[in-house]
C-alpha cells in the first residue's frame, strides 16, 4: 500500500504535498518523492529512499516552486526500496510524471511491448511500465494527457489510484481509480488528491469519491471532468461533506499514535455505540438490521470474511452470533475465502470487516459471495470506501481515523458493531430471552467506564512489560470468547516489537505447544472468571509446572490463578461475551510497552502498512 497526494491551485504545492504525505506516512515509508512544475516550467522529480523526512532534507537546496504538483510515499510492491523505485516515475522524453498506489498485474506484457518499441526503463517497478505507456499513447495517437491516460487505461488490468502531470501543461492534473482508495478534494480555486481524507481536511471539507475505472480531468479554472473507462458519457460529480477534523489526526500530546488511540477506545466505543444503543430503554436499534431482517431469518448460516486484526474481531463474531442468534457462522480469511472456490448459497449472509474499507482480498470476497447471489454486510471505520459502496447493507464503526499502523480503536469497535449486530438479530429472531437482552445491553452501557478504568493502570502494565524485553518468543493462551484475543494480542506484540508470539487456545497447549515452555518463556493467560475458569486454571497449573513465566488477565477479586501467576492484571467483570473489549486493553498496552521498551517504532513498524490494498 501507498499514500499519494496532488495539488493544483493558487498556493505553493510543495508545503502542502510534505504536510500531506507525512499525514500518509503511516501508509507506506519506504520511500517518499514528490513532482512539481516550478515557476520557469521545469517538471522535477526529487525522491530518496526512507522517510518523508529523508526528502524534505533532500530538497533543502531544490527548486521547489510550482502550484501544481504530485506525491507518494511507498511500501514496495515491485521492486526494492530504493532511490531509483521510488515516486513518482518520470517518462522516457522527462515530460510527463506519475505517482501510483495498486498494482498493475500485466505490467510485463506491457513492458515487453514497450521495450520493442525502444523504451528504456530505469526502474523494476510496474508504476513506470504505466507513465511510459501514457507517453507512448500521447506520440503515437497525438493525443493531450488526460486522453491518453484515459486510452492507456484501457489496456491496464490491476489496481490503480493515480496522479499524473506534464511539462507543457502545468494547468492539468489527471486522477484516476479502480480498486485503490482515492479522494479529490474542491476548494476555493484549488484541488487536492489523497489516499484518504487527511491530506485534505485542512483545505476544505468538500470531497468527490471516485468510483472504479473513473478518469478524472481537473484542470486551473474549470469543472472537473470525469469519465467511466466503461462509458463514454461525462459523469456529474457528486461532492459531499467529509466529516473530519484537524484534531483527529493530530497525537494531541501523545507520544505516539498508537497509544493515542488506545486512549481513545471509551470515546471510540461511546461514538460507535451513539445513536444505536438506546441507554434509557435498553435497546438497540441497527437500521441494517431491521430493514434487513428477513435476510438473517432466512440465512442457512453466516460467513464472515476480513484480514488480520478483523479476522480476529470476526472470530468473536462467529461466537457472538452463535451464541445469541443460534444461526451457524463461519469465519473466513478472505485471501483463501476468494481463491478457494468456496460454497456460497443465496441464502447466505456475508459480513465483511475492514477498518479502512480497501483490503483488496477482502473486497475480492465480497465481490466473489455477491456473484453467487449472497446477501452483502459490511462493517468498516471509512466512510464512502470500496467496502461501504460494494455492500447491500451495513454498519460504521465510526472508530474515527485510525494512524497507527498496528490497529487498536479499530478492533475493539468492530467487536461492538459485531456484538450490537447479534443482540439486534436474536431480539428479532426471538432467540434471546428478554431479561438476558436488557442485561447484556445495560452491560454494554457500561463498557467505556470498565475500559477507562483499566487504562489506569497503564503504570503498572508498563513495568510488567520492561521485564520481558529479553523474550524471543511469546505465548498467548484462551478460551471460548477469548481465544480470538489471545490470537490479537499475539498480533500486536508481532507486528510491533519483532518478537515471535503465537495465540492458541489454551486447551491446544498440550498439542504441541508445551514443548516449548520453560524458565524463559513468557505465557500471557487470558483468563476472566467464567465458565471455563477451572480448565484455564488447569492449564495455568500445568505451564507453572514447567516453569513457565506467567501473565495473566484476570478478573478482578480473582484469587485461584493469582495464587499460580508471576504477575496478573485485573479487569472488571462484565458479560463474557463482551468481555474481549475489555481484554484486549492489557494486551495492547503490554505490547505496547514491550515496543518501546526495545526501541522500536511503533506507528511505523518495519515491513507493515496501514491496510493492504494490493495483493
Amino acid at each position: 500500500m501507498c499514500g499519494i497526494v496532488g495539488y493544483l491551485g493558487t498556493k505553493e504545492a510543495f508545503p502542502i504535498l510534505i504536510k500531506g504525505l507525512h499525514r500518509l506516512e503511516y501508509r507506506g515509508y519506504d520511500s517518499a518523492g514528490v513532482a512539481l512544475v516550478d515557476k520557469n516550467g521545469n517538471l522535477n522529480v526529487y525522491k530518496t529512499k526512507g522517510k518523508v523526512a529523508n526528502l524534505e532534507d533532500y530538497c533543502r537546496d531544490k527548486d521547489i516552486s510550482g502550484t501544481v504538483g504530485i506525491a507518494h510515499t511507498r511500501w514496495a510492491t515491485h521492486g526494492e526500496p530504493s532511490d531509483k523505485n521510488a515516486h513518482p516515475h518520470f517518462s522516457q522524453s522527462k515530460h510527463i510524471a506519475l505517482i501510483h498506489n495498486g498494482i498493475i498485474e500485466n505490467y510485463l506484457t506491457i513492458k515487453s511491448f514497450l521495450i520493442e518499441k525502444g523504451y528504456k526503463f530505469q526502474s523494476e517497478t510496474d508504476t513506470e511500465v504505466l507513465v511510459q505507456l501514457i507517453e507512448y499513447v500521447m506520440q503515437e495517437h497525438k493525443l493531450p494527457l488526460y486522453e491518453a491516460v484515459y486510452q492507456a487505461l484501457t489496456q491496464v488490468i490491476g489496481a490503480y489510484a493515480i496522479g499524473v502531470i506534464e511539462k507543457d501543461n502545468p494547468n492539468i492534473l489527471v486522477t484516476a481509480r479502480t480498486a485503490s482508495p482515492l479522494i479529490v478534494g474542491i476548494g476555493d480555486g484549488e484541488f487536492f488528491l489523497g489516499s484518504d481524507a487527511s491530506p485534505i481536511v485542512e483545505y476544505t471539507k468538500n470531497v468527490i469519491y471516485p468510483e472504479d475505472r473513473q478518469v478524472i480531468k481537473i484542470e486551473r479554472g474549470k469543472e472537473i471532468e470525469i469519465r467511466s473507462l466503461d462509458k463514454e458519457e461525462l459523469i456529474k460529480p457528486e461532492i459531499k461533506q467529509i466529516q473530519l477534523s484537524l484534531d483527529d489526526i493530530e497525537k494531541g500530546g501523545f507520544p505516539h499514535f498508537m497509544l493515542k488511540e488506545i486512549f481513545e477506545q471509551p470515546k471510540s466505543l461511546s461514538l460507535c455505540m451513539n445513536g444505536r444503543l438506546q441507554r434509557e430503554q435498553k435497546e438497540i436499534i441497527l437500521s441494517g438490521v431491521r430493514e434487513n431482517i428477513d435476510k438473517f431469518a432466512k440465512a442457512k448460516r453466516i460467513l464472515i470474511t476480513a484480514c488480520g486484526t478483523s479476522w480476529h474481531a470476526g472470530l468473536i463474531g462467529k461466537y457472538l452470533f452463535e451464541t445469541l442468534c443460534r444461526i451457524p457462522v463461519e469465519v473466513e480469511v478472505a485471501s483463501e475465502f476468494r481463491y478457494r472456490n468456496p460454497v456460497v448459497f443465496k441464502e447466505d449472509v456475508l459480513i465483511a470487516i475492514s477498518q479502512s474499507g480497501e483490503t483488496a482480498d477482502t473486497l475480492a470476497a465480497m465481490e466473489l459471495a455477491k456473484k453467487q447471489g449472497a446477501f452483502i454486510y459490511g462493517i468498516c471505520n471509512v466512510v464512502g470506501s470500496s467496502v461501504a459502496r460494494l455492500t447491500d447493507s451495513g454498519t460504521y464503526t465510526h472508530a474515527g481515523p485510525e494512524i497507527g499502523v498496528a490497529s487498536t480503536k479499530a478492533f475493539t469497535t468492530q467487536v461492538c458493531v459485531l456484538a450490537m449486530t447479534a443482540l439486534a438479530v436474536a431480539k428479532e429472531l426471538h432467540t434471546i430471552k428478554e431479561e438476558d437482552y436488557k442485561r447484556i445491553v445495560t452491560e454494554l452501557c457500561n463498557i467505556e467506564e470498565k475500559i477507562s478504568t483499566i487504562l489506569k493502570k497503564t503504570k503498572e502494565i508498563e513495568d510488567i512489560s520492561k521485564i520481558f524485553t529479553y523474550a524471543r518468543n511469546f505465548l498467548y493462551l484462551g478460551r471460548g470468547f477469548n481465544y480470538p484475543v489471545a490470537m490479537e494480542g499475539a498480533l500486536k506484540l508481532k507486528e510491533i516489537s519483532y518478537i515471535h508470539a503465537e495465540g492458541y487456545p489454551a486447551a491446544e497447549m498440550k498439542h504441541g505447544p508445551i514443548a516449548l515452555i520453560d524458565e524463559e518463556m513468557p505465557i500471557v493467560v487470558v483468563a476472566p472468571h467464567y465458565d471455563m475458569y477451572n480448565k484455564i486454571l488447569s492449564n495455568v497449573q500445568e505451564v507453572k509446572a514447567r516453569k513457565g513465566r506467567i501473565i495473566a488477565i484476570v478478573t478482578e477479586g480473582d484469587v485461584d490463578i493469582k495464587k499460580q501467576a508471576d504477575y496478573t492484571i485485573e479487569i472488571p467483570q462484565t458479560e463474557e461475551c463482551l468481555s474481549p473489549l475489555l481484554t484486549v486493553i492489557p494486551l495492547q498496552l503490554l505490547s505496547y510497552y514491550v515496543a518501546i521498551a526495545k526501541g522500536r517504532n511503533v506507528d511505523q513498524p518495519r515491513n507493515l502498512a496501514k491496510s493492504v490494498t494490493v495483493e
